[in-house]
């Protein structure tokens, strides 16, 4: 009977031992849980950020694309309306002087020819 109570104490002592080593590795791993939830949520909140930053950036690149649009439409009319001026600049230089030399002719004193 003692060697069955010595027995039966070593298997408790084991039991024991086993037990506490399960606990130290729970608590372990408890813990670990602890950090990945904490990073989890650090890295959720960050997401977060960078997901309204991504937005805010997106709606102020599709205003300025926009607005980078209406210059191009302005210049390229301006430019347009501007060679049309110079075109018509040009058409009435040249008419002008052609009148110009049309009314030079007509108020020259007019020569006799000898014959």
């Amino acid at each position: 009977m003692i060697e069955q109570a010595a027995a039966l104490q070593t298997y408790n002592n084991e039991l024991v031992k086993v037990l506490e080593d399960l606990y130290s590795r729970r608590d372990d791993l408890n813990q670990q849980i602890k950090q990945e939830e904490d990073e989890k949520e650090r890295l959720q909140h960050d997401f977060q950020v960078l997901s309204d930053k991504l937005k805010r950036v997106s709606e102020t690149l599709s205003q300025r694309i926009a607005a980078r649009a209406a210059f191009n439409r302005t210049i390229s009319e301006t430019e347009a309306a501007y060679t049309k001026i110079l075109e018509s600049s040009q058409s009435l230089l040249c008419v002008l002087k052609k009148e110009a030399g049309n009314l030079s002719k007509a108020t020259e004193p007019r020569r006799i020819k000898d014959h």
